[in-house]
């Protein structure tokens, strides 16, 4: 609500209002420096809000640090741990939490076979391929079962192939799970098949928050 981000006098986000709902996918779609992964990064905590309130679930958490927002992010790096294997990459925030052996098990296991990853675990990341880490960040992320799950241009590494793909991936797990999906992406395509709902976005301010067909069909402006 009327949330602002501004560096010094540079104002990056400029009053966005934005309802995400419970389990959709929607996606913040905009050319660079539009402020859509900035506000990808103040829904998850690690950007603070310059002004205006952020709710989850009813609750304003400007101030509540990202490790309390019980969110699961997959960055655009991957941010994978170089000196751990995949399996202790997917299980290093379960293992935090203090999760019982056994559940860790399953829901490691579940995510490995849902991402095609089983027998790659023991490897160390810096033997995988560019899709194999993407597929690793993803099931970090999965594992958590978090009511939300931000992405923030998790699949801009893959090629073309892999990305098509993976696309069809992401939609079938998060039709599994449902978690609120919000998808930081420049790509038009991406946004296309994969958004329930698109927020547009140019020079901080959002333009147009609507399903791809209306977008596509009768967009608000040039």
């Amino acid at each position: 609500s009327h949330v602002n981000k501004a560096y010094g006098k540079t104002v990056v986000v400029e009053d966005l209002n934005l309802e995400i709902r419970r389990g959709e996918r929607l996606i913040l779609l905009g050319p660079s420096g539009c402020g859509k992964t900035t506000t990808l990064r103040m829904i998850a905590g690690f950007e603070e809000i310059t002004g205006g309130e952020l709710y989850m679930d009813g609750k304003v958490v400007n101030d509540i640090p990202p490790g309390e927002r019980n969110i699961a992010m997959v960055f655009q790096s991957y941010a994978l741990f170089p000196h751990l294997s995949v399996w202790d990459n997917i299980t290093f925030g379960l293992v935090l939490q203090k999760l019982p052996k056994e559940e860790i098990e399953k829901r490691t296991y579940q995510a490995l076979d849902i991402l095609h990853l089983r027998g790659q675990e023991h490897k160390k990341t810096h033997e995988l391929s560019g899709g194999q880490k993407q597929r690793v960040a993803l099931c970090r992320a999965l594992v958590k079962q978090s009511p939300y799950f931000l992405l923030d241009e998790p699949l801009s590494n893959l090629d073309a192939q892999l990305r098509q793909k993976a696309r069809t991936e992401l939609v079938k797990i998060h039709e599994m799970f449902r978690p609120t999906m919000i998808y930081v992406t420049h790509d038009q395509i991406e946004a296309m098949t994969v958004a329930d709902r698109i927020a547009v976005m140019n020079k901080g301010k959002v333009q147009q928050i609507d399903t791809p067909d209306t977008i596509y069909h009768h967009p608000a402006n040039v």
